[in-house]
């Protein structure tokens, strides 16, 4: 488990290590996702257990100052992708390199994209936007190139969730609102949700699943006009301590 964030990072592998099943061995390395060598140095690390099986790039950002095509900086686009879109590049690249060189005849990359990959919105970050897309096309190509030696390559696609990166952006009911009305369920979803996905596009459940947007949207991507019903509440979330 990885994070850039030092004390973010202990703190998530402290609550994964409080919800696992007992035997569980799990370490927390800082790296910078954006830069190979600290990612080549992630996937050597685990070299002596019989290397990568499993990968999950999902590292990413979604800059405040990101806008419109005529409003965002370049700084804040090259910031976006060199952390969305190198690190799912870099990740992807060592993991596959892992599973070839231990001769693996199955394994899993799991790629972060989001609905906004495939769909346009007029509240936009375009950095992040063109960051999703790249990481889905990045994503079909590999799964095409590694299928027959094994190695599945899938993207998940979130809708809007219930956390950190995205809540303290919505900062305003407006802002909120301007988004639930177009949620079919009413609600944003919960990262358990997007999590059990994961552990399903890992596990060899999904042996025949390879090359796909796999959209956890609450069913957004595909809804025109929703209903006016009071939404069921979504599972308990426990990124927020709860």
């Amino acid at each position: 488990m990885s994070d850039v964030n030092e004390q973010a990072l202990a703190k998530a592998v402290e609550t994964v290590k409080k919800y696992a099943v007992d035997g569980v061995k799990l370490e927390g390395k800082v790296a910078d996702v954006s830069k190979e060598d600290q990612v080549k140095a992630l996937v050597d690390h685990v070299e002596p257990w019989g290397g990568v099986d499993v990968m999950f790039n999902n590292a990413g950002i979604m800059h405040s100052d990101d806008d419109g095509v005529t409003n965002t900086e370049e700084k804040i686009w090259d910031l976006t992708h060199d952390i969305n879109v190198k690190g799912v590049f870099w990740g992807s690249k060592h993991a596959i390199q892992s599973m070839l060189n231990h001769k693996k005849t199955k394994g899993s990359v799991i790629n972060t994209g989001s609905f906004v990959g495939v769909m346009g919105a007029a509240t936009p970050q375009i950095a992040y936007t063109a960051s999703k897309g790249a990481v889905l096309a990045m994503s079909r190509e590999m799964a095409i190139c590694y299928a027959q030696q094994g190695i599945r390559v899938n993207s998940l696609c979130p809708g809007p969730l219930n956390t950190p990166l995205l809540q303290s952006f919505l900062d305003t009911e407006e802002k909120k609102t301007r988004r639930t009305v177009h949620l079919p369920t009413g609600r944003f979803g919960e990262a358990i949700e997007q999590a059990k996905a994961v552990v399903f596009l890992a596990s060899d459940e999904s042996s025949y699943v390879t090359g796909q947007d796999f959209m956890v949207d609450g069913g957004l991507s595909k809804a025109y006009v929703t209903g006016l019903n009071q939404p069921v509440p979504g599972p308990e979330n426990n990124v927020f301590g709860k």
